[in-house]
């Protein structure tokens, strides 16, 4: 289990707004519960891909909106502007933008997506995610619709105000709310397996890319 005792600053790589908040939002709530410094940084707000009802920047929006419900601090939410699905295109530029993160930033722990993600866009960000933060904590988060498989090799307690913090997170993205996975029912019931997994009401999963113990 993590805590704000063993990290004090963490940076969530979303290769899409609204991913980290799918993948870690009941953990990114705890820490900064707890007093952790929790950055995140977003690569695309995917323009390409909205739907025609909503304006193509609604993403940008969107995620300010739920970030901050997560408590993320809005200078520590940074945007980057790559085009959705294009990101194994501009490897380079996205290694260097990671390279400055951990300069700037310095993170105790990163989340990013896994290595295994089938998403080209998730890969991209994790496979250089490793390469800038090889000397840094990872957990990869988990998306089950892009995951053919996961290890569920790490877990974080979450209570229900965690899990409520990441629905109402995720709620305020409107414009992805017609996804199927984008309802608080598969939320919660994934929280709810995991959490049934280690004992606990609910939990979020991680798989442990690296684990520096200082």
């Amino acid at each position: 289990m993590i805590s704000s005792n063993q990290v004090k600053r963490v940076l969530v790589l979303a290769p899409h707004t609204d991913d980290g908040e799918f993948g870690c939002g009941g953990s990114i709530a705890k820490l900064i519960e707890e007093g952790a410094d929790v950055y995140y940084a977003a690569f695309s707000a995917c323009e390409q891909s909205v739907l025609k009802e909503f304006p193509p920047d609604i993403l940008i929006s969107e995620v300010k909106e739920a970030t901050a419900e997560l408590g993320i601090k809005k200078e520590n939410l940074i945007l980057f502007k790559y085009e959705v699905r294009t990101f194994n295109f501009r490897r380079q530029e996205i290694l260097q933008d990671l390279v400055d993160l951990k300069k700037n930033i310095n993170p105790d722990l990163v989340f990013m997506p896994a290595t295994s993600d089938m998403h080209q866009d998730h890969s991209t960000i994790a496979l250089e995610g490793l390469r800038a933060f090889k000397l840094t904590s990872i957990l990869s988060y988990e998306v089950p619709w892009n995951n053919l498989s996961f290890n569920t090799s790490s877990f974080v307690h979450l209570e229900d105000r965690h899990v409520e913090k990441k629905i109402n997170a995720l709620r305020l993205y409107r414009s992805q709310a017609h996804r199927p996975y984008a309802n608080e029912e598969f939320i919660r019931s994934l929280a709810r397996t995991r959490g049934v997994q280690i004992a606990t009401t609910y939990a979020e999963t991680f798989d442990v890319v690296r684990w520096i113990i200082k």
